[in-house]
Protein backbone atom coordinates (compact mmCIF):
# COMPACT_ATOMS: atom_id res chain seq x y z
CA UNK A 1 0.00 0.00 0.00
CA UNK A 2 2.92 1.93 0.73
CA UNK A 3 3.80 1.61 -2.95
CA UNK A 4 0.27 2.79 -4.15
CA UNK A 5 0.66 6.21 -2.27
CA UNK A 6 3.85 7.03 -3.21
CA UNK A 7 2.62 6.41 -6.83
CA UNK A 8 -0.57 8.77 -6.19
CA UNK A 9 2.20 11.42 -4.81
CA UNK A 10 4.58 11.04 -7.63
CA UNK A 11 1.78 11.86 -10.07
CA UNK A 12 0.09 14.75 -7.65
CA UNK A 13 3.85 16.21 -7.86
CA UNK A 14 3.40 16.17 -11.77
CA UNK A 15 0.59 17.68 -12.06
CA UNK A 16 1.18 20.50 -9.62
CA UNK A 17 4.39 21.20 -11.91
CA UNK A 18 2.27 22.01 -15.02
CA UNK A 19 -0.30 23.96 -12.99
CA UNK A 20 2.12 26.42 -12.02
CA UNK A 21 3.06 27.00 -15.39
CA UNK A 22 -0.33 27.70 -16.59
CA UNK A 23 -1.25 29.70 -14.04
CA UNK A 24 -0.37 32.94 -15.18
CA UNK A 25 -2.53 32.13 -18.31
CA UNK A 26 -5.48 30.89 -16.46
CA UNK A 27 -5.34 33.80 -14.63
CA UNK A 28 -6.97 36.05 -17.49
CA UNK A 29 -9.82 33.46 -18.22
CA UNK A 30 -11.95 33.63 -15.28
CA UNK A 31 -14.36 31.43 -15.64
CA UNK A 32 -11.87 28.60 -15.88
CA UNK A 33 -11.13 26.13 -13.70
CA UNK A 34 -8.00 23.20 -13.34
CA UNK A 35 -9.78 19.57 -14.33
CA UNK A 36 -11.41 17.80 -11.20
CA UNK A 37 -9.53 15.10 -10.02
CA UNK A 38 -10.90 11.48 -9.45
CA UNK A 39 -10.13 10.89 -5.55
CA UNK A 40 -8.96 7.49 -4.44
CA UNK A 41 -8.64 6.10 -0.80
CA UNK A 42 -6.29 5.85 1.12
CA UNK A 43 -6.11 3.80 4.28
CA UNK A 44 -5.32 5.09 7.33
CA UNK A 45 -2.50 2.51 7.44
CA UNK A 46 -0.43 5.08 4.99
CA UNK A 47 -2.27 8.15 6.41
CA UNK A 48 -2.22 8.33 10.09
CA UNK A 49 -4.92 10.53 11.76
CA UNK A 50 -3.93 11.74 15.66
CA UNK A 51 -5.38 12.22 18.55
CA UNK A 52 -4.45 16.07 19.17
CA UNK A 53 -7.11 17.68 20.70
CA UNK A 54 -5.28 18.42 23.82
CA UNK A 55 -2.97 20.78 21.07
CA UNK A 56 -6.02 23.19 20.96
CA UNK A 57 -7.22 22.71 24.15
CA UNK A 58 -4.70 21.47 26.17
CA UNK A 59 -7.28 20.72 29.18
CA UNK A 60 -9.70 18.68 27.08
CA UNK A 61 -8.39 15.03 25.43
CA UNK A 62 -10.38 13.19 22.40
CA UNK A 63 -12.92 11.19 23.82
CA UNK A 64 -12.85 7.73 23.40
CA UNK A 65 -16.19 7.23 21.60
CA UNK A 66 -14.91 10.36 18.93
CA UNK A 67 -15.69 9.03 15.50
CA UNK A 68 -13.19 10.22 12.39
CA UNK A 69 -13.58 9.21 9.09
CA UNK A 70 -12.15 6.04 8.26
CA UNK A 71 -9.58 7.17 4.49
CA UNK A 72 -8.55 10.70 3.92
CA UNK A 73 -8.97 11.14 -0.20
CA UNK A 74 -6.17 12.23 -2.31
CA UNK A 75 -6.65 13.04 -5.84
CA UNK A 76 -5.61 10.80 -8.60
CA UNK A 77 -3.87 13.11 -11.28
CA UNK A 78 -2.66 13.00 -14.72
CA UNK A 79 1.20 12.64 -15.17
CA UNK A 80 3.94 15.14 -16.20
CA UNK A 81 7.60 14.28 -17.33
CA UNK A 82 9.35 14.47 -14.49
CA UNK A 83 9.28 15.33 -10.50
CA UNK A 84 11.15 18.00 -8.91
CA UNK A 85 14.62 17.00 -6.96
CA UNK A 86 15.21 17.40 -3.37
CA UNK A 87 17.32 20.26 -3.05
CA UNK A 88 20.65 19.71 -0.53
CA UNK A 89 21.94 22.15 2.35
CA UNK A 90 25.37 22.66 1.90
CA UNK A 91 27.75 22.58 4.56
CA UNK A 92 26.79 20.09 7.02
CA UNK A 93 27.01 21.14 10.58
CA UNK A 94 28.48 17.44 11.88
CA UNK A 95 31.75 15.80 11.67
CA UNK A 96 32.28 12.87 13.30
CA UNK A 97 35.82 11.53 14.86
CA UNK A 98 36.70 8.77 17.16
CA UNK A 99 34.45 9.23 20.36
CA UNK A 100 34.19 13.21 19.89
CA UNK A 101 31.66 15.08 17.52
CA UNK A 102 32.85 18.93 15.88
CA UNK A 103 29.49 20.60 15.95
CA UNK A 104 29.53 23.91 13.88
CA UNK A 105 27.27 26.55 14.84
CA UNK A 106 23.71 27.45 13.11
CA UNK A 107 21.88 30.72 14.04
CA UNK A 108 19.58 30.98 16.80
CA UNK A 109 22.17 28.52 18.89
CA UNK A 110 22.80 29.13 22.50
CA UNK A 111 25.57 27.52 24.66
CA UNK A 112 22.45 25.95 26.85
CA UNK A 113 20.51 24.41 23.72
CA UNK A 114 23.58 22.69 22.15
CA UNK A 115 24.61 20.64 25.19
CA UNK A 116 21.14 19.53 25.45
CA UNK A 117 20.98 18.42 22.35
CA UNK A 118 24.44 16.74 22.92
CA UNK A 119 22.97 15.69 26.23
CA UNK A 120 26.24 17.00 27.68
CA UNK A 121 27.31 19.41 30.69
CA UNK A 122 28.72 22.76 29.12
CA UNK A 123 32.25 21.85 30.67
CA UNK A 124 31.98 18.81 28.44
CA UNK A 125 32.32 21.49 25.52
CA UNK A 126 36.09 22.57 23.55
CA UNK A 127 36.11 25.32 21.45
CA UNK A 128 39.14 27.75 19.92
CA UNK A 129 36.97 30.24 20.35
CA UNK A 130 35.23 32.12 23.13
CA UNK A 131 32.04 30.81 23.41
CA UNK A 132 29.44 33.09 25.56
CA UNK A 133 27.45 31.86 28.35
CA UNK A 134 24.52 34.02 27.89
CA UNK A 135 23.26 35.55 24.41
CA UNK A 136 23.06 33.73 20.93
CA UNK A 137 26.53 32.21 19.90
CA UNK A 138 28.23 33.40 16.44
CA UNK A 139 27.82 31.14 13.33
CA UNK A 140 30.51 29.22 12.56
CA UNK A 141 32.33 28.30 15.26
CA UNK A 142 33.71 24.93 15.92
CA UNK A 143 32.25 23.03 18.89
CA UNK A 144 34.20 19.56 20.01
CA UNK A 145 31.34 17.48 22.23
CA UNK A 146 31.58 13.89 23.26
CA UNK A 147 29.93 11.37 21.12
CA UNK A 148 27.65 9.64 23.57
CA UNK A 149 24.44 9.52 22.03
CA UNK A 150 22.93 6.87 20.80
CA UNK A 151 19.27 5.83 19.27
CA UNK A 152 19.73 8.91 16.60
CA UNK A 153 17.69 9.04 14.19
CA UNK A 154 19.61 8.73 10.75
CA UNK A 155 19.17 12.30 9.48
CA UNK A 156 22.69 14.38 10.88
CA UNK A 157 22.13 17.39 7.94
CA UNK A 158 18.95 19.82 8.29
CA UNK A 159 15.67 18.85 6.10
CA UNK A 160 14.73 22.35 5.50
CA UNK A 161 15.73 25.88 6.49
CA UNK A 162 14.61 27.80 9.49
CA UNK A 163 13.10 30.87 7.06
CA UNK A 164 10.81 28.05 5.62
CA UNK A 165 9.09 27.32 8.79
CA UNK A 166 8.12 30.87 9.72
CA UNK A 167 6.54 33.84 8.42
CA UNK A 168 9.69 35.44 8.47
CA UNK A 169 12.10 37.57 5.76
CA UNK A 170 11.23 34.59 2.53
CA UNK A 171 7.83 35.22 3.27
CA UNK A 172 7.65 38.95 1.24
CA UNK A 173 5.08 39.93 -0.71
CA UNK A 174 3.87 36.31 -1.29
CA UNK A 175 -0.20 35.72 -0.17
CA UNK A 176 -1.43 32.81 0.48
CA UNK A 177 -4.81 33.83 -0.02
CA UNK A 178 -4.15 35.16 -3.75
CA UNK A 179 -1.85 31.70 -4.92
CA UNK A 180 -5.20 29.82 -3.21
CA UNK A 181 -7.69 31.24 -5.23
CA UNK A 182 -5.41 31.33 -8.55
CA UNK A 183 -5.02 27.28 -8.00
CA UNK A 184 -8.79 27.35 -8.83
CA UNK A 185 -9.30 23.77 -6.39
CA UNK A 186 -11.50 23.14 -3.62
CA UNK A 187 -9.75 25.54 -1.07
CA UNK A 188 -11.32 28.30 -3.41
CA UNK A 189 -14.70 27.55 -2.92
CA UNK A 190 -14.67 26.33 0.31
CA UNK A 191 -16.35 29.14 3.50
CA UNK A 192 -16.29 28.62 7.17
CA UNK A 193 -17.88 30.37 10.20
CA UNK A 194 -14.90 31.13 12.67
CA UNK A 195 -16.77 32.81 15.87
CA UNK A 196 -19.53 34.68 14.06
CA UNK A 197 -17.37 35.74 10.87
CA UNK A 198 -17.56 33.97 7.34
CA UNK A 199 -14.16 33.59 5.63
CA UNK A 200 -13.44 31.74 2.54
CA UNK A 201 -10.76 28.77 2.55
CA UNK A 202 -7.40 31.21 0.84
CA UNK A 203 -8.06 33.88 4.08
CA UNK A 204 -8.58 30.90 6.38
CA UNK A 205 -4.65 29.70 5.22
CA UNK A 206 -3.57 33.56 5.12
CA UNK A 207 -4.92 34.37 8.08
CA UNK A 208 -3.50 31.27 10.20
CA UNK A 209 -0.22 31.72 8.76
CA UNK A 210 0.20 35.46 10.13
CA UNK A 211 -1.66 35.48 13.15
CA UNK A 212 0.40 32.27 14.41
CA UNK A 213 3.22 33.68 12.43
CA UNK A 214 3.90 30.23 9.65
CA UNK A 215 5.37 30.18 6.72
CA UNK A 216 1.99 30.53 4.46
CA UNK A 217 4.32 28.29 1.47
CA UNK A 218 4.07 25.56 3.93
CA UNK A 219 0.84 25.47 5.09
CA UNK A 220 -0.57 25.32 1.72
CA UNK A 221 1.92 22.53 0.83
CA UNK A 222 1.21 20.67 3.54
CA UNK A 223 -2.65 20.88 3.27
CA UNK A 224 -2.53 20.33 -0.59
CA UNK A 225 0.00 16.87 0.14
CA UNK A 226 -2.89 15.52 2.44
CA UNK A 227 -5.93 16.72 1.03
CA UNK A 228 -5.57 17.69 -2.65
CA UNK A 229 -7.39 20.72 -1.81
CA UNK A 230 -5.49 23.55 -3.20
CA UNK A 231 -5.49 22.04 -6.80
CA UNK A 232 -7.97 19.54 -6.58
CA UNK A 233 -11.32 18.74 -5.76
CA UNK A 234 -12.05 15.45 -4.12
CA UNK A 235 -15.15 13.64 -4.24
CA UNK A 236 -15.79 14.00 -0.46
CA UNK A 237 -14.48 17.70 0.20
CA UNK A 238 -17.22 19.13 1.14
CA UNK A 239 -18.30 16.41 4.08
CA UNK A 240 -14.85 16.08 5.23
CA UNK A 241 -14.75 17.44 9.03
CA UNK A 242 -11.17 16.76 9.15
CA UNK A 243 -9.23 18.20 5.24
CA UNK A 244 -5.63 17.10 6.98
CA UNK A 245 -7.10 14.50 9.34
CA UNK A 246 -5.87 14.95 12.61
CA UNK A 247 -9.64 14.00 13.99
CA UNK A 248 -9.46 15.61 16.55
CA UNK A 249 -12.83 15.37 18.33
CA UNK A 250 -15.57 18.85 17.73
CA UNK A 251 -12.00 20.47 16.76
CA UNK A 252 -13.48 20.62 13.04
CA UNK A 253 -13.08 22.18 9.73
CA UNK A 254 -9.86 24.10 7.91
CA UNK A 255 -9.25 26.45 10.53
CA UNK A 256 -8.87 24.24 13.39
CA UNK A 257 -7.04 21.61 11.53
CA UNK A 258 -4.14 24.39 9.87
CA UNK A 259 -4.30 25.81 13.80
CA UNK A 260 -3.40 22.27 14.75
CA UNK A 261 -0.59 21.96 11.76
CA UNK A 262 0.91 25.58 13.28
CA UNK A 263 1.09 24.24 16.88
CA UNK A 264 2.96 21.24 15.73
CA UNK A 265 5.50 22.89 14.01
CA UNK A 266 5.49 25.35 16.33
CA UNK A 267 6.44 22.69 19.41
CA UNK A 268 9.10 21.65 17.29
CA UNK A 269 10.87 24.34 16.08
CA UNK A 270 10.97 26.40 19.16
CA UNK A 271 11.66 23.35 21.38
CA UNK A 272 14.47 23.02 19.01
CA UNK A 273 16.08 26.26 19.47
CA UNK A 274 15.57 26.34 23.49
CA UNK A 275 16.96 22.58 23.95
CA UNK A 276 13.91 21.34 25.52
CA UNK A 277 12.78 19.19 22.27
CA UNK A 278 15.67 16.62 21.86
CA UNK A 279 13.52 13.16 20.78
CA UNK A 280 10.55 12.17 18.48
CA UNK A 281 7.64 10.32 19.02
CA UNK A 282 5.75 8.79 16.72
CA UNK A 283 2.43 7.63 15.73
CA UNK A 284 1.08 4.46 17.18
CA UNK A 285 4.42 4.25 19.69
CA UNK A 286 8.12 4.48 19.51
CA UNK A 287 10.68 7.66 19.51
CA UNK A 288 14.10 8.38 19.19
CA UNK A 289 16.72 10.89 19.58
CA UNK A 290 17.12 13.82 17.04
CA UNK A 291 20.68 14.38 15.63
CA UNK A 292 22.06 17.42 17.21
CA UNK A 293 23.19 18.60 13.39
CA UNK A 294 19.78 19.89 12.89
CA UNK A 295 17.99 22.59 12.81
CA UNK A 296 15.01 24.14 14.11
CA UNK A 297 12.89 24.28 10.60
CA UNK A 298 13.77 20.46 9.90
CA UNK A 299 12.72 19.70 13.49
CA UNK A 300 9.25 21.39 13.06
CA UNK A 301 8.83 19.73 10.12
CA UNK A 302 10.19 15.74 11.37
CA UNK A 303 7.87 16.53 14.41
CA UNK A 304 4.55 17.40 12.09
CA UNK A 305 5.14 14.36 10.38
CA UNK A 306 5.88 11.99 13.66
CA UNK A 307 2.29 12.73 14.78
CA UNK A 308 0.50 11.46 11.75
CA UNK A 309 2.78 8.34 10.46
CA UNK A 310 4.52 5.36 12.08
CA UNK A 311 8.05 5.87 12.06
CA UNK A 312 8.46 3.42 8.64
CA UNK A 313 5.92 5.36 6.97
CA UNK A 314 7.55 8.51 8.26
CA UNK A 315 10.65 7.94 6.91
CA UNK A 316 9.29 7.52 3.52
CA UNK A 317 7.67 10.80 3.19
CA UNK A 318 10.86 12.87 4.69
CA UNK A 319 13.20 11.44 2.33
CA UNK A 320 13.58 10.66 -1.43
CA UNK A 321 12.12 11.38 -4.85
CA UNK A 322 8.72 10.70 -3.19
CA UNK A 323 8.69 12.32 -0.26
CA UNK A 324 7.10 15.59 1.28
CA UNK A 325 9.75 17.76 0.43
CA UNK A 326 10.18 16.74 -3.22
CA UNK A 327 6.65 17.61 -3.53
CA UNK A 328 7.44 21.26 -1.38
CA UNK A 329 10.48 21.78 -4.10
CA UNK A 330 7.71 21.14 -6.88
CA UNK A 331 5.03 23.40 -5.88
CA UNK A 332 6.96 26.17 -4.12
CA UNK A 333 10.24 26.02 -5.97
CA UNK A 334 14.18 25.85 -4.22
CA UNK A 335 13.89 26.95 -0.92
CA UNK A 336 17.41 26.74 0.15
CA UNK A 337 17.99 29.06 -2.83
CA UNK A 338 15.29 31.51 -1.05
CA UNK A 339 16.93 30.54 2.38
CA UNK A 340 20.27 31.72 0.82
CA UNK A 341 19.01 35.26 -0.12
CA UNK A 342 17.59 35.63 4.05
CA UNK A 343 19.44 33.94 6.29
CA UNK A 344 21.32 34.44 8.80
CA UNK A 345 18.21 36.62 10.08
CA UNK A 346 19.09 35.64 13.62
CA UNK A 347 22.65 36.68 14.74
CA UNK A 348 24.77 36.98 17.53
CA UNK A 349 24.87 40.52 17.57
CA UNK A 350 20.86 40.76 17.89
CA UNK A 351 19.50 42.60 20.47
CA UNK A 352 16.26 44.32 22.15
CA UNK A 353 15.31 47.90 21.45
CA UNK A 354 14.77 50.28 23.98
CA UNK A 355 11.31 49.20 25.15
CA UNK A 356 8.95 51.34 28.00
CA UNK A 357 6.00 49.77 29.55
CA UNK A 358 3.01 49.52 27.45
CA UNK A 359 1.00 52.09 29.72
CA UNK A 360 1.14 55.60 30.14
CA UNK A 361 3.76 57.48 32.63
CA UNK A 362 2.70 58.07 36.37
CA UNK A 363 -0.12 54.75 36.12
CA UNK A 364 -0.04 51.65 38.26
CA UNK A 365 -1.17 48.45 36.37
CA UNK A 366 -1.27 44.82 37.63
CA UNK A 367 1.39 42.11 36.12
CA UNK A 368 -1.67 39.45 36.53
CA UNK A 369 0.41 37.16 34.03
CA UNK A 370 4.13 35.95 34.19
CA UNK A 371 5.62 34.55 31.21
CA UNK A 372 3.45 31.85 29.60
CA UNK A 373 2.91 31.21 25.43
CA UNK A 374 3.87 34.34 23.07
CA UNK A 375 0.81 32.80 20.79
CA UNK A 376 -0.30 29.37 19.76
CA UNK A 377 0.59 26.02 22.00
CA UNK A 378 4.47 25.52 21.53
CA UNK A 379 5.35 29.21 21.26
CA UNK A 380 8.12 30.46 23.94
CA UNK A 381 6.95 31.81 27.26
CA UNK A 382 7.43 35.30 25.25
CA UNK A 383 3.82 36.94 26.91
CA UNK A 384 3.13 39.22 29.80
CA UNK A 385 -0.66 40.05 30.91
CA UNK A 386 -0.80 43.76 32.44
CA UNK A 387 -4.10 44.64 33.83
CA UNK A 388 -5.03 48.01 34.84
CA UNK A 389 -5.82 49.06 38.02
CA UNK A 390 -9.47 51.23 37.81
CA UNK A 391 -12.19 49.29 39.89
CA UNK A 392 -13.88 48.68 36.83
CA UNK A 393 -16.00 45.11 36.42
CA UNK A 394 -14.30 42.25 35.26
CA UNK A 395 -14.56 42.12 31.55
CA UNK A 396 -15.21 46.31 31.16
CA UNK A 397 -13.23 48.11 28.06
CA UNK A 398 -10.96 49.92 30.35
CA UNK A 399 -11.06 53.94 30.41
CA UNK A 400 -7.38 53.45 30.70
CA UNK A 401 -5.11 52.82 27.35
CA UNK A 402 -2.47 50.87 26.03
CA UNK A 403 0.29 52.11 25.01
CA UNK A 404 3.19 52.31 22.35
CA UNK A 405 6.09 50.59 23.90
CA UNK A 406 8.43 51.86 20.72
CA UNK A 407 7.28 54.02 18.04
CA UNK A 408 6.59 52.04 14.74
CA UNK A 409 4.05 51.73 12.07
CA UNK A 410 0.57 49.99 13.05
CA UNK A 411 0.87 46.93 10.55
CA UNK A 412 -2.38 45.00 11.63
CA UNK A 413 -5.29 46.27 13.68
CA UNK A 414 -8.01 43.50 13.62
CA UNK A 415 -9.43 41.12 16.20
CA UNK A 416 -8.47 42.32 18.98
CA UNK A 417 -4.51 42.56 17.86
CA UNK A 418 -2.73 45.15 16.82
CA UNK A 419 1.22 44.70 15.58
CA UNK A 420 3.02 47.67 15.63
CA UNK A 421 6.33 46.63 13.20
CA UNK A 422 9.38 48.74 14.50
CA UNK A 423 11.38 49.12 11.19
CA UNK A 424 8.31 50.58 9.70
CA UNK A 425 8.66 48.74 6.46
CA UNK A 426 5.39 47.36 6.97
CA UNK A 427 6.64 43.55 6.78
CA UNK A 428 5.35 41.85 9.72
CA UNK A 429 8.03 39.00 8.78
CA UNK A 430 11.38 41.33 9.42
CA UNK A 431 12.52 43.41 12.07
CA UNK A 432 11.30 43.63 15.82
CA UNK A 433 7.19 43.41 15.66
CA UNK A 434 5.21 44.21 18.97
CA UNK A 435 2.07 42.12 19.10
CA UNK A 436 -0.80 43.84 21.71
CA UNK A 437 -3.75 41.52 22.30
CA UNK A 438 -7.35 42.27 23.77
CA UNK A 439 -7.80 45.68 22.44
CA UNK A 440 -11.11 46.28 22.19
CA UNK A 441 -12.93 47.64 19.17
CA UNK A 442 -13.86 50.69 19.91
CA UNK A 443 -10.48 53.39 20.17
CA UNK A 444 -8.47 50.40 18.68
CA UNK A 445 -5.46 52.30 16.63
CA UNK A 446 -6.47 52.33 12.82
CA UNK A 447 -4.46 50.08 10.31
CA UNK A 448 -1.18 52.03 9.12
CA UNK A 449 -1.00 54.68 11.38
CA UNK A 450 2.50 55.64 12.36
CA UNK A 451 2.52 55.52 16.27
CA UNK A 452 5.43 57.48 18.30
CA UNK A 453 6.09 55.89 21.61
CA UNK A 454 3.84 56.31 24.24
CA UNK A 455 1.17 56.99 21.53
CA UNK A 456 -2.61 54.97 22.42
CA UNK A 457 -2.94 51.99 20.88
CA UNK A 458 -6.06 50.79 21.96
CA UNK A 459 -8.38 49.44 25.45
CA UNK A 460 -7.93 46.51 27.26
CA UNK A 461 -10.69 44.60 27.02
CA UNK A 462 -11.71 40.86 27.11
CA UNK A 463 -11.97 40.84 23.69
CA UNK A 464 -10.32 38.07 21.17
CA UNK A 465 -9.13 34.76 22.72
CA UNK A 466 -9.58 33.32 26.29
CA UNK A 467 -9.51 35.84 29.18
CA UNK A 468 -11.47 36.04 32.27
CA UNK A 469 -10.87 39.52 33.19
CA UNK A 470 -9.75 42.94 31.02
CA UNK A 471 -6.07 43.18 30.38
CA UNK A 472 -3.63 43.58 27.38
CA UNK A 473 -1.51 40.55 27.03
CA UNK A 474 2.00 42.12 25.14
CA UNK A 475 4.77 39.98 23.20
CA UNK A 476 7.30 40.08 20.96
CA UNK A 477 8.33 38.78 17.50
CA UNK A 478 11.99 39.25 15.47
CA UNK A 479 12.06 38.27 11.95
CA UNK A 480 9.04 36.28 12.59
CA UNK A 481 10.07 34.35 15.24
CA UNK A 482 8.63 34.49 18.42
CA UNK A 483 10.66 35.61 21.30
CA UNK A 484 10.82 34.27 24.75
CA UNK A 485 11.38 36.82 28.09
CA UNK A 486 14.46 34.97 28.51
CA UNK A 487 17.99 34.88 27.06
CA UNK A 488 19.00 35.21 24.95
CA UNK A 489 16.99 38.32 23.89
CA UNK A 490 15.46 39.20 27.29
CA UNK A 491 12.27 41.02 27.56
CA UNK A 492 13.35 44.15 29.79
CA UNK A 493 10.32 47.21 29.73
CA UNK A 494 11.49 50.43 30.91
CA UNK A 495 14.31 48.90 33.01
CA UNK A 496 12.29 45.67 34.50
CA UNK A 497 13.44 42.43 33.57
CA UNK A 498 11.12 39.75 33.16
CA UNK A 499 12.07 36.18 34.55
CA UNK A 500 9.85 33.32 33.65
CA UNK A 501 8.56 30.97 36.38
CA UNK A 502 8.48 26.42 35.90
CA UNK A 503 4.88 26.63 35.23
CA UNK A 504 2.98 29.67 32.70
CA UNK A 505 1.70 32.58 33.86
CA UNK A 506 4.60 32.36 37.26
CA UNK A 507 7.26 34.87 37.04
CA UNK A 508 8.18 38.15 37.77
CA UNK A 509 9.89 41.97 36.95
CA UNK A 510 12.94 42.94 38.34
CA UNK A 511 14.77 45.82 38.45
CA UNK A 512 17.99 46.19 40.59
CA UNK A 513 16.72 45.54 44.14
CA UNK A 514 12.77 45.76 42.99
CA UNK A 515 10.64 42.59 42.48
CA UNK A 516 6.86 42.63 41.40
CA UNK A 517 5.55 38.99 41.54
CA UNK A 518 2.68 37.62 38.86
CA UNK A 519 -0.50 37.95 40.00
CA UNK A 520 -3.32 36.35 38.22
CA UNK A 521 -5.76 38.47 41.09
CA UNK A 522 -3.90 41.02 41.24
CA UNK A 523 -2.70 40.74 44.67
CA UNK A 524 -0.41 42.57 46.46
CA UNK A 525 2.78 42.83 45.18
CA UNK A 526 2.15 42.17 41.65
CA UNK A 527 1.00 46.21 40.78
CA UNK A 528 3.36 48.16 38.98
CA UNK A 529 3.98 52.17 38.44
CA UNK A 530 5.76 53.20 35.55
CA UNK A 531 7.69 56.40 36.42
CA UNK A 532 10.08 57.16 33.08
Amino acid sequence: MIKRNQTQKRLHLRKISIVLMVLIILALLSGCHFPQATPTAVPLSEQKMTEVAGILNPSELLAENTTVPETITTPTLQPDESTAPVPEQQNPPLTFLDGFIVYTTQQGDTLNAVAQRFAVDISQMASDSPLPQEGLLPLGVQITVPDILSDLLPYHVPLLPDSEMIYGPSVGGFDAAVFAQSAGGFLAEYTEDIRGEVFAGPEIVQRVALETSTNPRLLLAFLEYRSGWVFGHPADAQDNPYPIGYGAGTDTGLYNELMITAKLLAQGFYGWRDGTFTRLTFFGGGSARLSPGLNAGSVGLMHLFATLYTQPVWETHLSGAESFLSFYQTMFGDYWARAEAVEPYLLSTAAQPTLTLPFPIGETWSLTGGPHMAWQTGTPFGALDFAPITGEPPCAVSVRWATAAAPGLVIRSIRSVVAIDLDGDGDEGTGWVLVYQHMAEEGRVALNTWLDQDAPVGHPSCEGGQASGTHLHFTRKFNGEWVGVSEPLPLVLSGWRAYAGEYRYQGYLQRWEEIVNASPNGMSGSSITRDE
